[in-house]
């Protein structure tokens, strides 16, 4: 079982769906998640999840997210981006160039200025209706089925929080913007309200996630380059170990780990250190290059994926014993010398296996709250 937290840059055109499926096919581990959707037309951050770590997915949820993207300026459109029909601010359809019979509404545009002093109305706490075409359900029902179907959707304003919207640049009809969000926000309503305000009508044309939570485009790998890792790592291992299997244990093998966090021996609370380097000595992005790569620099590629010691960076980490592992495999509340005030601590089994993480119960006293290796699961060495 491959256990791993990794970050995909997302080409357009893919669902989440759809990465999830490649990178089924790419690593064999069955068990994947993403963590947090992007519209098939954005590209980016794409935290996933694999194999016990899905269990951790909870921990995500309410992840800030960093968006950079264009807004076109002068109609609005069904989906309320590059992919909808045009239709006027006020939803109705609008003539298009192809359509010979209809004149083209045309507005004269507004400057960046009067732009940008529409934005205090959309940042801070604002209320905000989800697209008609959106995953979001409509007694049961997703509302971009029924969207299809031309039947009304009724979707009721969620409360969101846009932390930053700042405007870049403009081009022609075309402003270049950044923001950062709440989770749960629709950038995509972001455009078209926006267009609303200004009465021109506006549509989201390209839009990529720069960042989620604690997970920075700088961690992203491309799908092809993961795919081209991959091969050539079980290569190396068919050649070395005869061993063609992939897990965290393998792959932590070939990470650099001269700047991993030092061993803490014994029950513990982890002193600071400094997290295992990040930057790759070498790195292979297409899978046609992975065939002519020497063997010996498959031991200088940095892992793409993330050491456990980098995920849920916020928590606070104890290395415990072996009797405190026990219990806690058991799920039996323990005393962990943890004395932040911190709700949540991470607890390694090892300097390099993340074993669970706990809830403080009341001061040192812990109760596990989601264990990656319960005691009738085997757990390595």
């Amino acid at each position: 079982m491959l256990n791993a937290v990794l970050i995909i840059d997302k080409p357009a055109g893919l669902t989440s769906h759809d990465v999830v499926n490649r990178l089924r096919r790419i690593t064999g581990e069955r068990s994947i998640g993403h963590l947090g959707t992007l519209d098939p037309m954005a590209t980016g951050v794409l935290p996933m999840v694999l194999g016990r770590y899905t269990r951790l997915a909870q921990f995500f949820t309410d992840a800030r997210k960093t968006y950079e993207g264009e807004i076109r300026l002068g109609f609005a459109t069904t989906t309320y981006d590059a992919e909808g029909d045009p239709v006027t601010p006020s939803g109705e359809p609008l003539a298009t160039e192809a359509d010979p019979n209809r004149e083209l509404a045309t507005h004269v545009l507004p400057t960046l200025d009067q732009i940008r002093a529409q934005l205090p109305a959309f940042t801070g706490r604002i209320l905000q209706r989800p697209p008609d075409f959106s995953a979001k359900k409509v007694k049961g029902v997703p509302a971009y089925k029924l969207a299809r179907r031309e039947k009304p959707v009724e979707l009721a304003p969620v409360e969101v929080e846009v932390h930053r919207f700042e405007l870049l640049s403009m081009d022609g009809d075309l402003v270049r913007f950044v923001t950062e969000v709440s989770a749960g926000t629709y950038v995509r309503s972001l455009a078209h309200n926006l267009g609303q305000e200004l009465g021109c009508g506006a549509h989201l044309a390209s839009l990529r996630r720069t960042a989620s939570g604690e997970f920075n485009i700088s961690d992203a790998i491309t799908i092809d380059g993961l795919a081209a890792y991959t091969e050539y790592l079980k290569k190396n291992l068919d050649v070395n170990r005869n061993d063609s299997s992939l897990s965290e244990y393998t792959l932590s093998d070939m990470s650099n780990k001269s700047n991993a966090p030092e061993e803490v021996n014994g029950n513990l609370a982890d002193p600071p250190s400094a997290l295992p380097s990040t930057e790759p000595s070498a790195s292979i992005s297409d899978p046609e290059v992975a065939a002519d790569i020497a063997p010996s620099v498959v031991t200088q590629l940095s892992s793409p994926y993330l050491h456990p010691r980098r995920i849920l960076a916020n928590m606070p980490s104890v290395t415990a014993a072996p009797d405190i592992v026990a219990a806690i495999r058991n799920g039996r509340p323990v005393n962990l010398p943890e004395f932040s005030d911190a709700a949540l601590v991470k607890v390694f089994a090892s300097r390099d296996l993340l074993l669970a993480v706990a809830q403080r119960i009341a001061g040192t006293l812990f109760q596990p709250k989601v264990v990656l290796y319960s005691g009738n699961e085997p757990m390595p060495e």
